[in-house]
């Protein structure tokens, strides 16, 4: 007989709300077995990460649905895979299912989710339904603030080379494959922990990395405090005779470190740090590359060359994705001659090539490290004699509130700052946040700073300030990308 949930403590007002800790902990989430999902259907189905989820279930031969708010090529791929795909929400998408997938993107109070949870059908966050999916897998995950798809892709992409079959599933896109996941026929998985609400603790993985830990998510966890409690659950879910790695450079990452030797752990350190037990050094950032060097057991000395991926932070994510790979016996050297090569992930400082004299590029950055290391390494590798556009689109409000100041001081790297205006995601509005609680507190002067509120006019605002030579690098978790090329083409009908 199929099981149902409890879903006492599932009311809207016991879950995320902006300022607010989650009441209910994936921590406490039942993980059923694969043969009790039935037919799946999953809440927006196209995002990076159920997209991802609904790809394995359908390996596993599941019969799975889904619903989006637009069709795109996204939902393409899921139907021709055998998914049917609703555009729009209604309740009437459970008729026939038998579970309900969703993420806590996903307003609370949105009918679809409310039906769902109501109806006494399995109730799944994407974390505990992909672990029911890979519940035969030795699962390898990805943990941090930032830097999870980079590091699990170029994982994916070693084993690959080396002729392992690895299940996966990445926040991104795959440029040699195309996927963000795949259920293999090898015996271990690759995933992405995912902090932002809890779900991570959803994993008991044989090895895991921490890339790092910082402020984020303040919405679900509460406080930075919150969230170190968090990883720190993760990490004692980490089978016991497996591997810890930790970046030695970031202070959060070293306070897991210590929680976990205290606990007798088996931990590996990396980074540039003198008493990393892997070293990283003479780094260099190219146009098209990243190259550094890595020291340290099981990997002995080797310049490592890295395709599409710039700047000091990748270098970093690279490391901890070749110790993974010694930990998982694959060949060192056949690893290293693959990503020389490597051909990146959508949205990963990805190109959208040049109109009118102008690059333009786009990244997932979103927190205000992550601007600052996308625009550091851009002026460093790509920018030359132009100047550095950088266009941001806040994500929610509650992180523009919190994270206002920091985010200014990151968009002060680049010569032109424009900032959109905030992508809500799941929240609603905080009467006086905007783009512009941003913008005004950029330090630069008047003319080199635009708030622009109007999505549409964004490439026109760019094209008025753009001039050849100049390089453009859109960032944010929403649709910002979808500008890139409308960018390029504007800049090229005013330079042409």
């Amino acid at each position: 007989m199929r099981p149902t949930q409890d879903h006492s403590g599932d009311r809207p007002e016991d879950w995320a709300a902006p300022g607010a800790a989650l009441v209910r902990s994936a921590a406490t989430d039942a993980i059923p077995a694969l043969a009790d999902l039935g037919r799946v259907h999953v809440m927006g189905i196209a995002g990076s990460g159920m997209s991802a989820l609904a790809r394995i279930l359908l390996e596993r031969g599941l019969e799975v649905s889904g619903c989006e708010a637009r069709d795109s090529t996204t939902v393409t791929g899921l139907r021709a895979l055998g998914a049917t795909v609703h555009i729009g929400h209604s309740p009437s998408h459970l008729e026939d299912a038998d579970t309900f997938v969703y993420t806590t993107a996903i307003n609370p109070r949105h009918e679809e989710l409310v039906s769902a949870r109501e109806s006494g059908k399995l109730f799944l966050r994407r974390a505990a339904a992909l672990a029911a999916a890979l519940e035969d897998k030795r699962c390898v995950a990805v943990a941090g603030t930032h830097g999870k798809t980079s590091t699990t892709s170029l994982l994916v992409v070693a084993a690959q080379a080396c002729g392992a079959d690895p299940s996966f599933a990445i926040g991104g896109n795959l440029y040699e494959t195309g996927k963000n996941a795949h259920l293999g026929t090898g015996p271990f998985a690759v995933v992405e922990a995912d902090e932002s609400d809890g779900s991570f603790l959803l994993t008991r993985p044989t090895s895991a990395v921490v890339l790092n830990v910082e402020a984020d998510h303040l919405e679900n966890h509460g406080s930075l405090e919150g969230i170190h409690r968090a990883f720190e659950q993760f990490v004692d879910r980490v089978d016991p005779a497996g591997l810890l790695l930790t970046c030695a450079d970031d202070e959060g990452a070293g306070r897991v470190a210590e929680h976990a030797r205290a606990a007798g752990r088996r931990v590996v350190t990396y980074g540039r740090s003198d008493d990393a037990d892997v070293a990283v050094f003479d780094i260099l950032t190219r146009p098209d590359a990243v190259e550094f060097t890595v020291a340290g057991p099981r990997l002995g000395q080797r310049r490592v060359r890295v395709g599409a991926l710039i700047g000091d932070h990748m270098a970093l994510n690279a490391t901890a994705a070749l110790v993974l790979a010694a930990e998982l016996g694959l060949d060192l050297d056949t690893v290293v001659a693959s990503w020389s090569g490597f051909a990146g992930v959508h949205r990963r400082f990805e190109s959208h090539g040049e109109g009118g004299g102008v690059r333009v590029f786009d990244d997932y950055a979103h927190h205000p490290t992550e601007i600052m290391a996308s625009l550091s390494a851009a002026r460093e590798a790509l920018a030359g004699t132009g100047r550095l556009i950088a266009v941001f689109q806040p994500g929610t409000y509650s992180r523009t509130q919190t994270f206002a100041r920091e985010f200014a001081e990151a968009m002060q790297l680049a010569d032109v700052a424009l900032v959109m205006d905030i992508f809500p995601a799941r929240e609603e509005p905080i009467p006086g946040v905007t783009g512009a609680t941003i913008s005004d507190l950029i330090d630069l002067p008047d003319a080199q700073v635009i708030y622009e509120p109007r999505y549409d006019a964004v490439p026109a605002r760019i094209a008025e300030v753009a001039r050849p030579g100049d390089l453009v690098v859109t960032m944010g978790i929403g649709n910002v990308y979808l500008l890139c090329d409308t960018i390029r083409e504007t800049c090229a009908g005013r330079w042409s």
